[in-house]
């Protein structure tokens, strides 16, 4: 007799059980999802878990197919749904919908919040709830800070810094009505039992508003603040006096470096800066980045020094709202607070100390910050958001991956470093660390180490890092009890690119960047690669150049313009007046000249950073750097983009030989060729030798897919018309969007690398 199944129908109960992971703890999903229940008649449970969050749903199909559909449609903004399992489970016919406690079940994990700019709602509230009024540290389920609180998973207020501030009475009820907006919202305080903001004195101000005051007639006599944020602390000033802005910038001795400014909202933004649609998305959404605009009315001369760019972010906790409400000014300066090269201040006590001597007022608050994280900083290139810092905001969110990738720890670079670790198919990078030259820096990386490996139950079973060996992030592999391996700088880059689109094949790599130790023993950064995630060939790459001073040329790229000139013309070239200029004082000529001849402390290079270096130190436009990559920004800044000319190059065997291009553009400055057009004119150089190369080796290989990657294609310019023409020409063109291009993303590279490896050798 034949079998057949009968399927119930739809108005029929039944019970399923759904697995959602991603980013759904810490964003208000358990309530949202309480209330989807309530709304679709469906009866059983929700729980938080290091999983992620598990529901237990008993109704009809129909029913159960609207809850279904409600939750992937209406997830909270924040919230994120990376993955949901369902599976038809026993009925066990539950009256009604509750929120249970939350549970730990495995050594998996669910994705951590990173902070959320403060929303609508809550400020609305701080005008109108009672016990809230003025409040600067109103929060709910919809924003608020999550990852800079955190110390353990799942995550609840036990296992926060909020954990000595009991609630009262009034917040507890909020805290446990199912229907509150403040539903277990884990930093949920109000006037009567939450932190506050202090100064040196000891005053604490549970009322923003007149701290508000004070800080902003402060700013209006023009003195410098230092305030606690979210993930560290910020100094802050007029962005119009200039007397403010220079000040702070002699004693914070930050000569050159541009710095971020905040407006009061995005007309402000939109007054000031040439501001496109995707700007404006970028700028106004929950995560409040920092967003580089070119700049349209001036500020003060000392924010950008000349630069044709700035970094804006809008408010994103409630005191800078308050404070904008009061202040005269629409735009402040918001930079770092920290001490030269050292990692961004979060300890009151170390602000009072350290920042006092910088700021005329310092200002933190009662509430520890556990994990400490920069502004995160992004630009727009082709209708397209890029990261150029990952931090507030994007950490600890992981990048999703096409591989497992578990056990695996990448230690990152020297500059601008982020280490990250591999759980099952996600990379989860940490905040920037910074630039691992000194004890503090060095110190904040392991420390974040160790977090990271226990906020994410990890262990480390294989390492990859830099070739390089005298990498404090490489040293600090070594001293890992675990197998290592050793990843070339410019691999790591173009896999970087390649995990984070899920690529796991044979590609064209161009990697532009400024310093990475070769195999070979030199330093590269102008190379086309055919690589993938085990292997890379280099095919061709710049002209090697010696760089006298090695270290030196960083701060004066005067040198490596010397080296350029010296290598392709010898010394008879230093009678031309613009070739003379370079070196400032012409009694070193010889000892450069030895230097270079015999190879004494001048390391051959291909790097792309050098050669910009150079052009901008030929034209004039910058000898001497007073922070890293100046040289190249402000060559970026005189970009005429209506010129369309370009210079020649010659390709001998696999050397890209730029002795033509120098040629010519000494004949334009001896001809009176303005410096916008010479700088112009030598981006869409490379830009065509990006084309051209490219084109050689898919004509060779068969390949059509193009990785970009390096500190150089955060040159808007750059990127932008490499897109263009490599996609005209027929390329499947892929470049940085989640992570950094700059040394900021060499560690998922690794990380890809290194899983690669425990594949294929397990």
């Amino acid at each position: 007799m034949p079998f057949f199944y009968l399927r119930p129908m739809k108005t029929a109960l039944i019970a399923i059980q759904l697995k959602i992971s991603g980013l759904v703890q810490g964003v208000g999903f358990r309530p949202f999802i309480y209330r989807m229940a309530v709304r679709n008649q469906i009866s059983g449970w929700v729980e938080n878990n290091n999983e992620g969050v598990t529901i237990h749903a008993e109704a009809t199909e129909s029913q159960l197919e609207q809850f279904i559909t409600d939750i992937k449609k209406l997830t909270p903004q924040a919230a994120s749904i990376r993955k949901l399992v369902q599976q038809e489970v026993a009925l066990q016919y539950f009256k009604d919908f509750a929120i249970r406690k939350s549970q730990s079940y495995s050594e998996d994990i669910t994705e951590v919040s990173p902070d959320i700019a403060v929303c609508d709602a809550c400020l609305h509230d701080m005008q109108s709830q009672a016990h809230r009024i003025n409040y600067p540290f109103i929060n709910c389920t919809n924003c608020g800070p999550r990852f800079t609180i955190i110390k353990s998973l799942p995550y609840d207020r036990h296992q926060t810094t909020m954990a000595p501030f009991v609630m009262c009475r009034r917040c507890a009820s909020e805290y446990k009505n199912l229907l509150d907006r403040r539903f277990h919202a884990q930093p949920v305080a109000c006037l009567h039992c939450g932190p506050a903001y202090q100064l040196m004195d000891g005053n604490l101000f549970t009322d923003g508003k007149i701290l508000a005051g004070l800080l902003s007639s402060e700013i209006k006599n023009g003195k410098i603040i230092a305030l606690k944020g979210l993930g560290g602390f910020h100094l802050l000033c007029d962005a119009f006096n200039e007397k403010a802005v220079s000040d702070l910038r002699k004693r914070k001795a930050r000569d050159g470096k541009p710095m971020a400014v905040m407006v009061k909202d995005s007309t402000v933004a939109q007054k000031y800066f040439g501001m496109s649609a995707t700007e404006k998305d970028l700028l106004v959404s929950w995560r409040r980045p920092v967003v580089l605009m070119k700049n349209k009315l001036p500020l003060a001369f000392s924010v950008s020094r000349g630069l044709s760019t700035t970094g804006v972010m809008l408010p994103y906790m409630p005191l800078h709202h308050q404070l904008f409400e009061l202040l005269e000014t629409d735009v402040l300066v918001m930079t770092s607070g920290n001490i030269s090269d050292e990692p961004v201040i979060i300890d009151d006590q170390l602000a009072f100390q350290f920042l006092g001597k910088i700021a005329d007022l310092v200002v933190g608050y009662n509430r520890a910050i556990h994990n400490r994280v920069d502004d995160s900083v992004a630009f727009v290139v082709n209708e397209k958001a890029r990261l150029i810092r990952r931090s507030r905001s994007f950490v600890p969110s992981p990048v999703q991956l096409a591989f497992s990738a578990e056990g695996v720890f990448a230690a990152g670079a020297e500059l601008v470093n982020t280490f990250s670790i591999g759980k099952g198919n996600q990379a989860i990078i940490s905040q920037h660390i910074g630039d691992l030259k000194n004890v503090e820096t060095l110190e904040f990386y392991e420390e974040s180490f160790r977090r990271f490996s226990a906020l994410f139950r990890f262990k480390p079973k294989l390492v990859a890092c830099d070739l390089h060996p005298d990498y404090l992030s490489t040293r600090f592999a070594q001293q890992l009890d675990v197998k290592i391996i050793e990843v070339q700088h410019h691999h790591a880059h173009i896999a970087s690119c390649m995990a984070e689109h899920g690529l796991d094949e044979q590609v064209i790599g161009i990697a532009l960047d400024g310093t990475g130790l070769g195999t070979d023993g030199t330093i590269w950064g102008g190379e086309y690669f055919i690589c993938d995630l085990s292997n890379f060939e280099r095919h061709f790459f710049f002209d090697p150049v010696p760089l006298p001073g090695g270290d030196k040329v960083t701060e004066q790229p005067w040198r490596t313009a010397f080296a350029y000139l010296y290598k392709y013309f010898g010394l008879s070239i230093f009678i031309d007046e613009n070739a003379m200029k370079l070196i400032p004082d012409k009694n070193d000529l010889p000892v450069l000249m030895q230097m270079v001849d015999q190879g004494i402390n001048s390391p051959l290079s291909s790097g792309a950073g050098r050669l910009f270096d150079a052009v901008a130190a030929l034209t004039g436009i910058c000898r001497e750097s007073s922070f890293h990559a100046e040289a190249p920004m402000r060559l970026e800044a005189e970009i005429k983009p209506e010129c369309r000319g370009k210079y020649v190059f010659e390709i001998q065997g696999q050397q890209i030989i730029f002795r033509k291009l120098f040629y010519q553009i000494l004949e334009d400055l001896k001809s009176g060729t303005s410096t916008a057009e010479i700088s112009t004119k030598f981006h869409n150089t490379i830009v065509t030798i990006n084309l051209s190369m490219a084109r050689k080796l898919r004509e060779k290989y068969g390949l059509n897919k193009v990785a970009l990657s390096g500190g150089s294609f955060q040159n808007s310019y750059l990127l932008e018309h490499t897109e263009k023409l490599l996609q005209k020409a027929g390329f499947e063109v892929f470049a940085h969007q989640q992570v950094p291009t700059n040394d900021g993303g060499i560690a998922l590279g690794q990380l890809a690398i290194g899983a690669k490896y425990l594949s294929q050798n397990p």
